[in-house]
């Protein structure tokens, strides 16, 4: 790949960032796709967040933007227009900026951790569900799983008055889902998710109380790591399917290229993505 002063940019930003595939796959994808476009790593330390987005939203030839920990709902602020997603649970992954200049914003970590279980093989339909994370990726997430047709799905956070909230957000979307708030995975659960952060540390044990995993059991986790969260090595031990960050990237892909390519329909020549 060539990069000139016409190469168009794509960004993602997180705090930390050195963690993120992201810059690796879409640039790929650029060059598979015949597109003269980059993605690279912004490190937007947290505290700084507010005053570093707007001025990075306002380069010339920066055409999207992904999102990750901690931003996701923090992010929504900056959207001019939300996806149906984004709209119902107030976070954002992704962000395209229209030949007009504003700024259009969806969230999709839902239908890539589906996707990218369904790659794999795996069943979601009928499943019941414990979730750790009730943030920006869990609310997706389970707005994906509940579209997917699981039997139930129970939120676990630390924050119990911030799982409450979710709970009755997604009860008024998926009045047929049954949800719930817990501490721990009850009895009959069998699917695990974590959708919180921890395990981006190496150090990192698991998000919380699983109590013992039958080998019937799905057991996903967001984290994107070379070496096994200790989730997912808990799910080997007992010889669990399992399905990672590195999944549920995968599975968004396409999403977020369609999404992105939807700004170059304009006539205005600077835009460059195309299908």
């Amino acid at each position: 790949m060539t990069i000139t002063g016409a190469t168009r940019v794509y960004a993602i930003v997180g705090d930390p960032i050195a963690q993120v595939r992201s810059p690796q796959v879409y640039t790929t994808q650029f060059i598979v796709r015949g597109i003269d476009a980059i993605l690279v790593p912004i490190h937007v330390p947290e505290g700084n967040f507010d005053a570093i987005v707007p001025a990075l939203m306002k380069i010339a030839n920066l055409d999207g933007l992904l999102v990750t920990v901690p931003f996701k709902a923090r992010m929504v602020q900056f959207a001019d227009r939300l996806g149906s997603t984004a709209k119902a649970i107030g976070a954002v992954n992704a962000l395209r900026h229209e030949p007009d200049g504003s700024w259009s914003a969806d969230m999709f970590d839902g239908i890539g951790f589906v996707r990218g279980a369904q790659s794999k093989g795996e069943r979601i339909q009928g499943r019941r569900v414990a979730m750790f994370g009730a943030g920006g990726a869990g609310s997706a997430i389970a707005c994906g799983l509940a579209d997917a047709g699981v039997a139930s799905i129970d939120i676990i956070d630390s924050d119990a008055a911030k799982a409450h909230e979710l709970v009755g957000k997604l009860r008024g979307i998926f009045p047929a889902c049954p949800f719930g708030v817990a501490d721990s995975v009850s009895d009959g659960t069998d699917m695990v998710v974590n959708a919180s952060p921890v395990g981006m540390r190496a150090e990192d044990g698991l998000p919380g109380t699983i109590g013992k995993l039958e080998p019937s059991t799905l057991v996903g986790d967001v984290i994107i790591r070379e070496d096994p969260t200790a989730l997912i090595r808990t799910a080997m031990k007992h010889g669990c399917h399992w399905v990672d960050g590195r999944d549920m990237h995968a599975g968004q892909v396409d999403a977020l290229l369609a999404f992105f390519a939807a700004a170059s329909r304009s006539t205005n020549p600077r835009r460059v993505v195309q299908h």
